[in-house]
């Protein structure tokens, strides 16, 4: 976020504020960091969910008799209402990347780039497992009802219901990107790649169209599989750590699963 900001106060923000308001001000900082995560979560939302529903969403799902009436105008409506809130309680994770309290880094000589390749991998590794935990523990029996469960009345998805939380749950499954930051050194526009990229990837896996076909790749049949029995592949990207605590379940068996909703 701070390279974000940096680009936005020097290309438009500097003629917003007045001169009381300087770039190091922590209020003008608070205020940037908001308009700019709600204006970008839109963006990426409706471009992301647009073009993925449009291009690659088998429209056979719009008459699965379990596909809600209204379902799309209610995940849009949804996910409007849930962004802002959401960014708004990701302002202090980003207050932190700007105001230089995390590891991210400004010159890729500070590491080398064979550690940003490396840093790739290992941010998906930990982040992936931060995100299995966030999301099994929304399906506690005690959490679940208040707080996952407006998320899972969407048994066939569409991309637009990417982003369609409650915005405790949704800033509860992105927490992890922020806690990476605290404690894991990653060069900051690498960082903002991902972070984009993170975006586009929970849109897909939502829009029934798998990109790779693997068993280790939580794509969208993996995903289908979590929609429809609620209780396996709780992984964001990969299925190792549904594997490791048993909670794996390959979209070729899908079984009907009953859970208590």
């Amino acid at each position: 976020m701070d390279f974000v900001l940096e680009v936005a106060d020097e290309y438009g923000l500097d003629l917003v504020y007045p001169s009381s308001w300087p770039r190091d001000s922590m209020a003008r900082q608070v205020v940037s960091v908001a308009a700019i995560s709600i204006v970008f979560g839109y963006v990426l939302y409706f471009t992301g969910a647009i073009i993925s529903f449009y291009a690659l969403y088998d429209k056979k799902l719009l008459k699965h008799p379990k596909f809600g009436k209204n379902q799309i105008r209610e995940e849009i409506m949804f996910s409007v209402q849930s962004i802002p809130i959401m960014a708004l309680m990701s302002v202090p994770c980003f207050m932190l990347e700007v105001r230089g309290y995390t590891k991210l880094y400004k010159n890729v000589d500070d590491y080398g780039v064979p550690f940003m390749i490396f840093s790739v991998f290992w941010f998906l590794f930990v982040v992936d497992f931060l995100v299995y935990c966030a999301h099994n523990w929304l399906h506690w029996r005690s959490v679940y009802a208040w707080l996952h469960k407006s998320h899972h009345r969407f048994i066939v998805p569409t991309p637009f219901a990417s982003h369609a939380f409650h915005p405790l749950d949704g800033f509860v499954q992105g927490v992890g990107y922020h806690i990476y930051v605290m404690f894991f050194p990653i060069h900051r526009v690498l960082f903002l790649t991902l972070f984009v990229l993170i975006n586009y990837w929970t849109i897909s896996i939502h829009d029934s169209f798998d990109l790779t076909n693997n068993g280790w790749i939580n794509g969208s049949a993996h995903h289908a599989v979590h929609h429809k029995d609620f209780v396996y592949n709780y992984g964001q990207y990969f299925t190792l750590w549904d594997r490791v605590a048993g909670t794996y379940q390959s979209p070729r068996a899908e079984p009907e699963a009953e859970k208590e909703q």
